[in-house]
């Protein structure tokens, strides 16, 4: 069949290769990036799948056709046990899900390298990963125990560590002030809108919204994000964010740096918002690289990393008593499911939620009797 990444259309026929086992596959791997351009699938995506099936071929030192599940079990086994850091459960499942399909794509006789490899070599592909040496999941959580919400205060110290590292670059008089107040701009509003890190990114000053509603916002209403986490070969899915009374100190931040901080920054038109010196937009390594500084400074757990903002927003809406549907449209979640994994609500705040039920229910029991 004439389908993208069938064998008659990436192996050259009537030719005589002088190593015709590196050259099929080459060819099949060739296929399965066809096959998945045309799902419309990130280049990143398929890169870094291409890569570990490589890295499979190299410490087998076999052939897709060679592969037996004993070869994928010991793989595995050696990823637990090397080097100081062993791999995690989720990325050993993004590896084997990787490798689960790119047999998938081979055994499939659609596409004809199954007949090819018994033609050449004698032997045919098989699928290796089987239910039996798989990761089972059974949790909705596989991310590092460290990674949580941040607390009330944990917030608070972070975002003075911010502001003290501005001043002390100010006292000594030293260069870096306007960039400081970037990063220190750019990490509340990443907290004060629960946004990813592609979306900050990739903000536009022209992305922020007014709120009809909440006129006391100015321009700061609401933010318009665009570039928000795609699924499946979609193009990205936008949303707005709307600024929360709690958070509306987010607004003055937001104003202080578009008016003053930015325009010392760049010299030039540019329509990101946040923007480096040399007149390009911030990029995802810088944007983590300062909130680590600053979360050093603060002296919180190297294990909180910048996504942990995000689950401080989810959580904070909660105790603040926002309904889940309305923090679930806020953060962009497809399944409220997704946004009950990013919650982790204090204790505090439970005692609270039960004192309240108790409460309630004494009253009822109260209006009973009396009636």
């Amino acid at each position: 069949m004439d389908l993208t990444g069938a064998v008659h259309l990436t192996l050259a026929s009537g030719v005589a290769y002088l190593d015709p086992a590196t050259a099929v596959f080459d060819a099949m791997l060739e296929g399965w990036q066809r096959q998945q351009r045309t799902r419309f699938l990130k280049a990143s995506t398929i890169a870094g799948r291409v890569l570990m099936v490589r890295r499979f071929h190299r410490y087998t030192n076999q052939y897709p056709w060679e592969w037996e599940s004993a070869e994928v079990e010991a793989f595995f086994d050696h990823l637990r046990s090397a080097g100081p850091r062993p791999i995690t459960v989720s990325t050993a499942r993004s590896y084997q899900t990787t490798l689960r399909m790119f047999c998938d794509f081979v055994t499939d006789a659609r596409y004809g390298w199954v007949g090819e490899c018994l033609q050449r070599f004698g032997r045919a592909p098989t699928q290796i990963l089987h239910e039996w040496n798989s990761i089972v999941h059974v949790t909705e959580f596989d991310g590092q125990p460290g990674r949580r919400p941040l607390t009330y205060d944990e917030v608070q110290a972070l975002f003075d560590a911010a502001d003290g590292r501005v001043e002390q670059i100010r006292t000594h008089q030293r260069k870096g002030v306007f960039a400081a107040l970037r990063d220190t701009a750019m990490l509340k509003t990443v907290y004060a809108f629960g946004l990813r890190r592609a979306e900050a990114c990739g903000l536009d000053e022209s992305d922020f919204r007014h709120n009809p509603k909440a006129k006391q916002m100015g321009q700061f209403g609401g933010v318009f994000v665009r570039w928000g986490k795609s699924s499946r070969g979609s193009p990205p899915k936008r949303r707005t964010v709307l600024t929360v009374p709690e958070m509306d100190w987010i607004v003055p931040v937001l104003d202080q740096y578009s008016s003053e901080v930015r325009p010392r920054i760049i010299g030039q038109a540019h329509p990101a918002l946040w923007v480096t010196e040399r007149s390009g937009r911030m990029s995802l390594r810088r944007l983590n690289f300062a909130f680590a500084e600053v979360r050093d400074l603060a002296g919180l757990p190297q294990e909180l990393d910048l996504h942990c903002l995000r689950h401080s927003y989810v959580t904070h809406l909660i105790e603040f008593g926002y309904p889940e549907k309305f923090v679930q449209d806020q953060v962009g979640h497809a399944y409220a499911s997704t946004t009950a994994i990013y919650s982790g609500v204090s204790d505090e705040y439970r005692t609270r939620l039960i004192n309240r039920k108790l409460e309630q229910h004494k009253d009822d029991l109260w209006g009973r009797e009396r009636a």
